[in-house]
């Protein structure tokens, strides 16, 4: 999902015959096309939206003062890493590919610049996937979130000083624990003025330990399908990647880190930074599990962060994550509906654009809370029911609640009703139906092969489909197409086909990320699976406790290849002044922090860079012990078995083939 600089450690730290083509409806259909059911469902959708008012193409344009002259961002070596104008064609009536309503949320949410929303606030929109907020305070600039790179966070703040005057950043401000909150970083302060107390830094409560952790035990699995969430290596244009639904997309730069020098736990708490008084909403556990909303007291400003924003957001993201609280949210927008948003002349986001007014304000968290509100209790009552969550996720998306077609900011361009639905089942119940016969069903290509012979083969189940194309049922053609391809994945015209059912929904949806992973699949069903690997930000890195690297290097342990077990590796990091053992047993490998055990198999002095490069990269031994500072003793032999039995870092892996 990001490109950085850094140790490459990965997750640890980031159909018989064939039918005639004359004969498929799938086949007549041409890429890049929209066929008439897809056109048809875009008329129906167009009917069924919300009066277009002036609200959203006011405000998401209201206060503009200036954009960069050249729009593109590159890194030191020249290398883009951000195009500011990449969305410049999202211009007049939508195209026949794009639903209309994303057609129309792009047109404002492609705007790009610096922003004044009140006499002393500013924010740059359009630079990152999410917003730079700008703060004057007596003697300089307090910043929140400063977007994903240090480049984009760079480039913003020269947008700041060449139209407001350059002024020294003061104070820095992450909402939550997500990347593109923090990542920025570096871009906006030095970290040596931060060591030395001159810039506090100011994050919610358990912040560090959420920014490091949630991407490590499953990073593998969270990059490769955040690649099919955000559309990567899918071009924007009308075809193709439509943006993310709360932003354009996600900067390719240096993700950096500097941890925070105070934390924030309870609602009420306030900061005076650099005269400026801040009072903090803590909202931990819904969209973040570590994030606090900011009032700003002189400005009558309140920073909703990712809590409320122009679209329904993610109460389980595709990428994957832990499941949210959909009664927390509502309960906290509840709460700043109340008592913060009557009292301010703008509500501001994290992403997307303000909301000025107070009553405007107020009724605008109080639609969202309804919004999720509405989504928990009738997924709740229906499960009790007895209801499935496909069941629920179906009969919601069909009787959507009155507010839907009044308010645009509810609709899901980036989270989803089905989707959202379907994750509050599990908070509660988990995946499992109760139904036994999906207790323990055949995994996906043994379950695959089965339902082709059952339905009389793959030119069976290629007709059934191509009937189903022809009716506009591109669910019920993909559900039978991705059988046949997980049964016979050298069927050409089986993957030909599924592509092109899964281009046609993704032109239909409304969500900018639902869209992206079809095209995501489409394209790899056409063209094959791109690896892509990136480096981990040095800074994540170090700011992984030891427990934590040594945790995730125990999921790489592969038993039934060890050759030695009941054997001890202590470490000496004395780089960390630390100490940790691994121990090597019949089914897993036990790791703890703390003093070195009285006897070891193997002792490893050294910094803890050797230990990431023998657990991680999988460095030859011999390379390791020949690093400075590093010094080995005891069995080696038996250390190269039990390095033996890791498995590599993965890079990426098969989604829509087996």
């Amino acid at each position: 999902m990001m490109t950085n600089t850094g140790l490459r450690c990965g997750a640890a730290l980031g159909f018989a015959a064939l039918l005639g083509a004359a004969t498929l409806a799938g086949a007549q259909d041409q890429t890049g096309t929209a066929s008439p059911a897809t056109r048809a469902a875009h008329s129906a959708t167009a009917r069924a939206l919300p009066p277009e008012g002036t609200r959203d193409a006011r405000d998401a344009q209201r206060g503009f003062l200036a954009t960069r002259k050249d729009p593109v961002i590159r890194d030191a070596a020249g290398k883009p890493v951000w195009n500011l104008d990449a969305y410049a064609f999202v211009s007049g009536t939508a195209p026949e590919t794009v639903n209309p309503s994303l057609w129309r949320h792009m047109t404002h949410l492609k705007r790009h610049g610096l922003f004044q929303v009140t006499p002393g606030i500013w924010q740059v929109r359009g630079f990152d996937v999410s917003n730079m907020t700008i703060i004057k305070g007596q003697s300089g600039w307090i910043v929140i979130d400063p977007l994903t790179s240090v480049e984009a966070a760079q480039a913003a703040m020269a947008l700041v000083d060449e139209t407001l005057g350059k002024r020294p950043v003061t104070g820095l401000i992450y909402s939550h624990s997500h990347g593109d909150h923090f990542g920025g970083a570096r871009g906006v302060i030095d970290a040596a003025a931060v060591e030395a107390g001159k810039v506090p830094v100011i994050a919610p409560a358990g912040f560090m330990e959420e920014a490091t952790s949630e991407n490590v035990m499953a990073g593998a699995a969270m990059m490769r399908r955040a690649a099919f969430q955000f559309g990567t290596g899918i071009a924007p244009g009308a075809t193709g990647q439509m943006g993310s639904g709360i932003g354009m997309g996600l900067s390719s730069g240096t993700l950096s880190l500097i941890p925070p020098t105070d934390t924030v736990a309870r609602t009420g708490e306030t900061r005076m930074v650099d005269g400026v008084t801040l009072e903090f909403q803590i909202v931990s556990g819904t969209e973040a599990p570590a994030e606090f909303n900011v009032f700003v007291k002189p400005e009558k400003a309140f920073l909703s962060a990712e809590i409320a924003t122009c679209s329904l957001h993610n109460i389980l993201t595709p990428r994957g994550a832990k499941v949210r609280d959909a009664r927390a949210w509502a309960r906290y927008l509840d709460e700043a509906a109340t008592r913060y948003a009557p009292q301010s002349d703008a509500i501001i986001s994290s992403h997307c654009w303000p909301i000025f007014g107070r009553a405007e304000g107020t009724a605008w968290l109080a639609a969202q809370r309804d919004n999720y509100r509405w989504l928990h209790d009738q997924t709740v009552r229906r499960m009790n029911r007895g209801e499935t969550m496909d069941e629920i996720a179906e009969a919601l998306e069909a009787t959507p609640p009155p507010g839907h077609a009044k308010e645009w900011s509810t609709r899901g361009y980036y989270g989803t009703i089905s989707h959202n639905a379907k994750a509050i089942y599990q908070f509660y119940l988990g995946w499992y139906d109760a139904v036994p016969a999906n207790l323990h069903r055949h995994p996906p290509a043994a379950r695959a092969k089965r339902l082709v012979e059952a339905l009389g083969g793959a030119e069976r189940v290629l007709a059934l489909a191509d009937k189903a194309i022809a009716e506009g049922d591109y669910r019920w053609s993909s559900d039978l197409l991705q059988n046949l391809v997980f049964a016979a994945p050298d069927n050409a015209a089986a993957k030909t086909m599924l592509a092109r059912s899964y281009e046609q929904q993704g032109y239909q949806a409304e969500s900018a990320i639902w869209r992206n992973q079809f095209l995501a699949a489409a394209s790899e069903l056409r063209n094959g699976r791109v690896d892509r690997s990136a480096a981990q930000s040095n800074d994540m890195i170090a700011a992984l406790t030891t427990q934590e690297l040594i945790d995730s290097a125990a999921t790489l342990y592969a038993p039934e290849r060890a050759a030695r077990r009941g054997f001890t590796i202590a470490f000496d990091l004395v780089d960390r002044k630390e100490q940790a053992v691994l121990e090597v047993g019949e089914q897993a490998i036990i790791g703890r922090v703390g003093t070195l055990p009285a006897k070891a198999d193997v002792t490893i002095r050294a910094p803890r860079r050797a230990m990431l490069a023998l657990l991680f990269v999988k460095a030859p031994l011999a390379m390791v012990s020949r690093m400075e500072g590093v010094t080995i003793e005891g069995d080696t032999a038996g250390l190269q078995a039990v390095l033996d039995a890791l498995d590599p870092m993965p890079r990426s892996f098969d989604i829509v083939t087996p």
